[in-house]
């Protein structure tokens, strides 16, 4: 198999550092903060894709991005396979039923690209329909973000090793044992078809629109910062490129500087 996207990441990334850490999470959940609450004065969405392998993090990484959101204007929306009266429809359908109001944040754990990844490896789609996905989903995307909506797209990136190692941990712990099933370790044995599917959907999807932004999870702390510091500066950009002076948003560093003399 070619080299592709993957193989250029480098999961030797982390903070080690507990404290370095904390005050960087503070940082940036502060910073999104108030940027929500601009969102919401200015009429703009923002929605936020994760993807990733089993057990990288999706889920951690999530929790500290909504932990100081005021909850009114923010969704998280657990992706599972379709329920039956769901594949009565375009499958395209229960996702746009989800799209965020203007001023809301959207926050989707796995997405509409389950057509291009567990539904093209497991076969649960033709290969004429998940082929000819790539162009419904950048064509969804692109309505969407030519409105007042904003769309990032995180993959978490982990290495083999490390997710057997988590899915072990996750064995032994009964407060975690649920997070793991037998489809689990069915899945990571199609480790290399889940690469090609990915590393195709990509290419193809990686747009001006909407871009991939691969996350070394292999560091939790770290994989978590750089998502919240890509949020911010994702949101930043969106706001800036809707006519909003940037100048005003609070100076979180000294926020914080304050809060901790």
């Amino acid at each position: 198999m070619k080299s592709g996207r993957l193989d250029g990441v480098n999961l030797q990334k982390e903070i080690v550092s507990k404290d370095t850490y904390e005050k960087k999470l503070a940082k940036y959940q502060l910073k999104l903060l108030s940027m929500q609450h601009l969102l919401l004065e200015h009429n703009l969405g923002v929605i936020f894709v994760f993807e990733g392998w089993d057990a990288a993090g999706k889920g951690g990484a999530i929790k500290r991005a909504v932990a100081n959101l005021d909850p009114r204007g923010v969704r998280v929306w657990p992706i599972a396979a379709p329920a039956p009266h769901e594949k009565r429809y375009h499958y395209m359908q229960r996702f746009w039923r989800k799209i965020p109001q203007y001023g809301q944040i959207a926050i989707f754990d796995r997405s509409w690209y389950g057509r291009v990844l567990v539904e093209r490896v497991e076969q649960l789609a033709e290969p004429k329909e998940w082929k000819r996905a790539f162009q419904e989903i950048n064509e969804f995307e692109k309505e969407l973000t030519n409105d007042r909506y904003m769309i990032d797209k995180f993959w978490l990136h982990i290495d083999k090793a490390e997710q057997y190692k988590r899915f072990k941990k996750r064995e032994s712990d009964p407060l975690k044992k649920w997070k793991i099933t037998d489809e689990d370790w069915r899945n990571r044995e199609k480790w290399e078809h889940y690469v090609t599917a990915a590393e195709e959907m990509f290419d193809k999807t990686d747009t001006a629109a909407a871009h991939w932004h691969i996350i070394p999870a292999n560091s939790k702390w770290y994989a978590r910062i750089a998502i919240l510091k890509q949020m911010t500066r994702s949101i930043e950009n969106h706001l800036k490129a809707n006519g909003f002076d940037l100048s005003e948003l609070p100076d979180v560093s000294k926020i914080i500087k304050d809060q901790t003399k």
